[in-house]
Formats: C-alpha cells, sequence, structure tokens
C-alpha cells in the first residue's frame, strides 16, 4: 500500500553530510554509553579482529517477562558517516523520546549502537589505516546482532528503525533475522542492488580518495586535501534538496558563505580513509533476491527529494509489493522536507511510526 503524507513542520536543511557534523545539543535525554568487545571477529572478506569495539548509546531501562526476555527493545541504526549520538538531536530526540511520545524512554529501551566504523566504535583512523578489515553491510549487521545477543542480553525488538545505511541495514536484518522484531521502519533508502547514479556518485567519492596521492595508500600523515574537497562536494550535492536550500541560502553570498563553512567542518571533522571504508561498505549491498522472507510489519518512508533514492525510479513501489506485511509511504517534496535527511526529522513520518506500533501490537 503507498500513502502520501503532508508535511508537518518548518526546519533547518539536514543532508547527508549533515550525518557528518552534526553538533549535539545540551538538552539531550539521559543516556547510557558503553562498549562491547566482540573477540575474534570474523568478517566476510575472510579478515578477522582479535577485538573488535561495538560502542553503543542506549536510553531507558528494559524490561523483562517472566522468562526473562526484554520485550521493549528498540534498534535506531545512523547513517554513512553518523553515529548513534545523531538520534538525539532535537528533530528527532525531542519529536519521539519525550514524556508520552511514540517511543517514550520511560516505556522504551533505546539502543543507538556507532556501527564498525563509525562513531567510537573500531574503524580504520584508530591505527590501521587501509589495512583494517574490508567490511560490509553484512557484517555490520552480523556485529548489531552480537551486540544486542551477547553485549546487551536482548533476544528480541518491539521496533527496529535504520536510516539511510542504516534503513539499507533494517532491510538485512529483516532477512537473516525474520523473526527477531515485531516490527520494522526503514527511512530513505531502497531494498536492492545499489546501482546507476546512486552507484556512480559512491564510486566517485571513492576513486577520488584513492587517486589523491596524498592518501599514500591509507598512510598519510595529514588529511589528503583534494579526496576530501572531492567528496564533500559530492556528498553536499547527493544529500541537499532544492526547495530549503534555496530558501534557506537566496543570495550568492548566502550560498559561498555556507558552502566554505561546510567544507571547512568536513574537511576538520573527517578521516579519509573512515569516509573512503563507509562508502565502500556498500558495494555488495543487495536485499532484492529474499524479500519474500521477510515477515514482520513494515512501514517504509522515503521521501520524494531525495537525491540518493529518487522516486522516479519506481524501485521502491515495485519491492515492497514483495514484502507480504509491506507498506510504503512517500513523503512529497516541499520546503519543509529536507531530501535524502528528511529521515531525520520524525514530525513528518511519525504518524505512520505510531500506526506501526499500533498495528504491531
Amino acid at each position: 500500500m503507498i500513502r502520501f503524507l503532508q508535511p508537518a513542520i518548518v526546519g533547518f536543511l539536514l543532508m547527508l553530510a549533515g550525518e557528518l557534523l552534526a553538533q549535539q545539543p545540551s538538552n539531550t535525554p539521559p543516556t547510557q554509553e558503553g562498549d562491547y568487545i566482540a573477540h575474534d571477529f570474523h568478517f566476510k572478506s575472510g579478515e578477522t579482529l582479535p577485538e573488535l569495539r561495538l560502542h553503543y548509546t542506549t536510553l531507558g531501562k528494559p524490561t523483562r517477562d517472566a522468562a526473562g526476555r526484554v520485550t521493549n527493545a528498540v534498534l535506531i541504526l545512523h547513517g554513512t558517516g553518523g553515529s548513534g549520538r545523531n538520534f538525539l538531536l532535537p528533530q528527532f530526540a525531542g519529536v519521539l523520546f519525550g514524556p508520552g511520545q511514540l517511543l517514550d524512554i520511560t516505556r522504551y529501551f533505546i539502543i543507538l549502537p556507532d556501527n564498525i566504523g563509525h562513531g567510537k566504535s573500531s574503524k580504520p583512523s584508530d591505527g590501521l589505516h587501509a589495512h583494517f578489515p574490508q567490511y560490509e553491510y553484512d557484517d555490520m549487521v552480523a556485529a548489531q546482532h552480537e551486540l544486542l545477543e551477547k553485549g546487551l542480553g536482548v533476544s528480541h525488538l518491539r521496533l527496529l528503525m535504520g536510516t539511510s545505511m542504516g534503513c539499507m541495514h533494517s532491510w538485512l536484518w529483516l532477512e537473516a533475522y525474520p523473526n527477531f522484531m515485531d516490527a520494522a521502519m526503514p527511512l530513505a533508502c531502497l531494498p536492492a542492488q545499489i546501482a546507476g547514479r546512486n552507484r556512480m556518485w559512491r564510486k566517485m567519492v571513492i576513486d577520488g580518495i584513492r587517486n589523491d596521492p596524498e592518501w599514500n595508500n591509507g598512510e598519510y600523515k595529514s588529511e589528503p586535501k583534494t579526496a576530501l574537497q572531492i567528496a564533500a562536494d559530492i556528498m553536499l550535492i547527493a544529500g541537499s534538496a532544492p526547495l530549503p536550500m534555496q530558501k534557506n541560502f537566496p543570495t550568492r553570498d548566502a550560498a559561498d558563505t555556507y558552502l566554505s563553512n561546510y567544507l571547512q567542518r568536513l574537511r576538520e571533522s573527517v578521516d579519509a580513509n573512515d569516509l573512503l571504508y563507509a562508502v565502500s561498505a556498500s558495494r555488495n549491498y543487495d536485499p532484492s533476491p529474499e524479500l519474500e522472507k521477510i515477515s514482520a510489519p513494515v512501514m517504509y518512508v522515503n521521501s520524494a527529494d531525495d537525491f540518493i533514492n529518487p522516486p522516479g525510479l519506481g524501485i521502491a513501489e515495485r519491492q515492497i509489493k514483495r514484502v507480504r506485511r509491506g507498506q510504503f509511504v512517500l513523503i512529497p517534496a516541499s520546503e519543509q522536507t529536507h531530501g535524502h535527511g528528511t529521515h531525520t526529522w520524525a514530525a513528518l513520518w511519525q504518524q505512520y511510526l505510531k500506526q506501526l506500533l499500533e498495528s504491531s501490537q
């Protein structure tokens, strides 16, 4: 079933690159942080790490049934270059995690992992550089599963959510562990192999880093400037949307100033190897052959101004028909949407989360 949602709020532009640079507000909900160490972790490439560190943030407390099983866990998976703390931003946490809200932390145990290669989890910049295992999305999902079961004692999810890369992880979860969750809400991706323009811009970022002589096969002493410039330029376009950009930067000078500040912030906060690995991790993603295996209810949301997942391709509409209990929502483009980053503005799609939670009780 396909539905359309009228936008509900006006906010600042949040782009894919914004996930990389987001500043955390001072009034975030109370959180707990921890690290789980996965010993002798095996990657699909055949490589191993003696210790894989998986950092996580949690909100709320687990509730257990008579058998000791956690019944209120919600796993939320971040996008490329981000971390679990992206979901503490006001446009997400302020809409969902407060008293009486849909994911009220007095009722739910919210789990926000930093995925492999991201945040405070193990990543190339820790020291291995380009000798870090060549992880892919299947590895990231396997690590998330181990974190839940062995690290946090969670063997079932009330809800699985994911944005962008996390959206793609959600589809892999639904197929690999079909009985693990009561419901799932993937936001801003396509359940199909990354191809066409989506693959091309990712390959541009990858090649732009690898072909910069300053990258030096990953053994650079300072960040390769040209590589990061190429990555920043491409990701800015990929993650942006024309209507809010025109509204927020209506003059030449405003646009130039924003661009200059954005590039400077990205250069100061991004490691080239970490970015290279993060973008490359999508290379083998393709849940399309096994969509019929999915048994949990799925509320799948994209926005019409998403450059990365353009609705004109028709992929979402075709693929959701293969998901037995799946629904698809397309949010129309407007000055209130944020391109690819619409996934983090919960006010735009929370009514559909409410419907999913009620229908999957």
